[in-house]
C-alpha cells in the first residue's frame, strides 16, 4: 500500500515555524544593528520587537536574565544572547554570505580583534567622550591605531568583503560620529585615521547596510538626550 504523500501546507507549516525568527533590541543600538546586518547578509526574514530600555518587558527579562540587555535573538524560541555570540550563531545556522572565515586560524584572529574592539576600544572610547580629558582622547587615538594598521591596503578587514570584524566595528562610523558631534569630542577624524574611516564610509554605503542604520537626525537627537558628561563611563 503507498504511503500518502505529505500535504504541501502541512510542510510550509512546518517549514515557517522551523524559522521563526525574532530580535529584541532598540532601533538606536549599534550592536542590535550588528545582528539586523548579519541577519540581512543572510537574507533571514525576521521579526523586530522595540525594547523599552528604561521599561524592559518581561519577555527581555525572561530570554537574558543574567545581563538583562539586548540585542537577544530568539530562534525557533529558543534565546540566544550577547551580540558576538549572535553573530557566530547566525553564521552557523545560514548558510549564504559569510561572516566568519572559513580556515579555523582566520576565524580566531577574527574573534581576537572583535574582542578587542568590545572589550578595549569601546571602553575608552566612552571614557574620552564622556570625560573630554585630553589624556583619555589619547588612549582612545592609540586604540584606533592600532586596530587600523589590521586593514593594511584592504577594502575591508577581511579583504574585499564585509566579514566579523567590520560588523562589530560598525559603532566607530556611524555612531561614533554621531556621538563627536552631539558631545563636541572629535576623536576618529579622515586626518587622523585615513586607512579607517575609508574602510567605514565604504561599509556605511553597502546597500545590506545602509537598510539597517538609523536616521541620522533622530539618531543625533537622542545622543544629545542620552550622552551626557555626567553620565558614568562603565
Amino acid at each position: 500500500m503507498n504511503k500518502k504523500p505529505t500535504s504541501n501546507l502541512k510542510e510550509l507549516r512546518i517549514s515557517k515555524m522551523a524559522e521563526q525568527v525574532k530580535l529584541l533590541g532598540h532601533w538606536a543600538s549599534p550592536f542590535n544593528c550588528r545582528i539586523e546586518t548579519a541577519l540581512k547578509l543572510k537574507g533571514v526574514q525576521y521579526e523586530f520587537i522595540q525594547e523599552d530600555l528604561q521599561n524592559k518587558s518581561p519577555l527581555l527579562l525572561k530570554c537574558n536574565p543574567i545581563h538583562k540587555k539586548i540585542p537577544v535573538l530568539l530562534h525557533n524560541g529558543k534565546p540566544i544572547c550577547e551580540s558576538l555570540v549572535i553573530l557566530e550563531y547566525i553564521d552557523e545556522t545560514w548558510k549564504g554570505t559569510p561572516i566568519f572565515p572559513e580556515d579555523p586560524h582566520e576565524r580566531a584572529i577574527g574573534r581576537f580583534w572583535a574582542n578587542f574592539i568590545d572589550e578595549k576600544c569601546l571602553p575608552a572610547i566612552k571614557k574620552a567622550f564622556f570625560t573630554k580629558d585630553d589624556k583619555a582622547i589619547e588612549e582612545a587615538s592609540e586604540l584606533l591605531k592600532t586596530l587600523e594598521a589590521q586593514l593594511n591596503d584592504n577594502k575591508f578587514f577581511r579583504g574585499d568583503n564585509v566579514g566579523l570584524v567590520d560588523i562589530v566595528a560598525n559603532l566607530f562610523g556611524y555612531w561614533v560620529g554621531v556621538i563627536q558631534e552631539a558631545m563636541g569630542v572629535e576623536l576618529l577624524t579622515e586626518e587622523k585615521f585615513p586607512r579607517l574611516r575609508k574602510c567605514i564610509d565604504e561599509y556605511d554605503n553597502c546597500n545590506v547596510i545602509k537598510e539597517c542604520l538609523p536616521p541620522r537626525e533622530k539618531l543625533l537627537a537622542f545622543a544629545k538626550v542620552t550622552y551626557k558628561p555626567s553620565q558614568p563611563t562603565n
